[in-house]
């Protein structure tokens, strides 16, 4: 990262503890720069005009403003910021419209560091691709859109240090892989002799990705024996 210029970030927080606390988080992370902090509507719509970041992280409930009008007003800005929110806001119909409207990410306070660092390398990804893809070309191949869009499975390949002693991020994206191929979901067995290990090395990554909440987890009852854990894609 140290050849290209750093991600710009703007917090816009009106609790200054928490916007310090996510300012400490992000100096912890290579290649972004804390460029402001805002604490109010006026702050922050001067700050986007004048900074113009490429970050924003956003919280929604504030005594003068909604956030999810500044990131309305993020969007429409003529050099696009993007955003993530920071927030305790739980209602669906908030995280629904902040989806709507393009927030790249959205993060429930109170905030984990490692839940932060991850999105975070998402992003920086995702922006390092953008900014590789302005600078060469005018259009895209469906290849190059797909890279854009699978932030997840990226982020594994990217940064080991996300993942926990024993998973190795590329056999998390083959396990990821053999469950994209099956809608109906597939049992710790089934992935196990896809990939050629254990059933228990298969069954350790598919609860890895039940925890991370990256796919989900049903009983399947068959005739004879035991209720088998089938494991789906969400």
């Amino acid at each position: 990262m140290s050849d290209r210029k750093d991600i710009e970030v703007l917090i816009v927080e009106d609790d200054l503890r928490i916007a310090e606390i996510q300012k400490r988080f992000i100096e912890q992370l290579e290649g972004f720069q804390t460029v402001g902090i805002a604490a109010s509507y006026i702050e922050a719509k001067s700050y986007m005009e004048l900074l113009q970041p490429d970050l924003i992280l956003l919280d929604v409930y504030f005594p003068d403003m909604n956030g999810l009008d500044i990131l309305k007003e993020a969007k429409q800005q003529p050099n696009q910021m993007d955003v993530i929110m920071i927030t305790a806001a739980k209602e669906i119909d908030k995280v629904q419209e902040a989806i709507r409207i393009g927030v790249f990410d959205y993060i429930i306070k109170p905030v984990i560091f490692d839940r932060f660092k991850n999105t975070l390398i998402r992003y920086r990804e995702y922006h390092t691709k953008l900014v590789e893809l302005r600078k060469d070309q005018l259009l895209v191949t469906q290849e190059q859109v797909d890279a854009l869009l699978r932030k997840d499975i990226d982020s594994y390949s990217s940064d080991k240090s996300l993942l926990p002693k024993g998973i190795d991020p590329l056999t998390l994206v083959k396990v990821l892989e053999v469950l994209k191929l099956v809608t109906n979901g597939v049992t710790a067995e089934f992935v196990a002799k896809e990939m050629g290990v254990s059933r228990t090395t298969a069954r350790r990554y598919l609860e890895h990705l039940i925890a991370e909440e990256k796919i989900a987890a049903d009983l399947a009852y068959g005739t004879v024996g035991r209720p088998e854990r089938v494991y789906m894609v969400k």
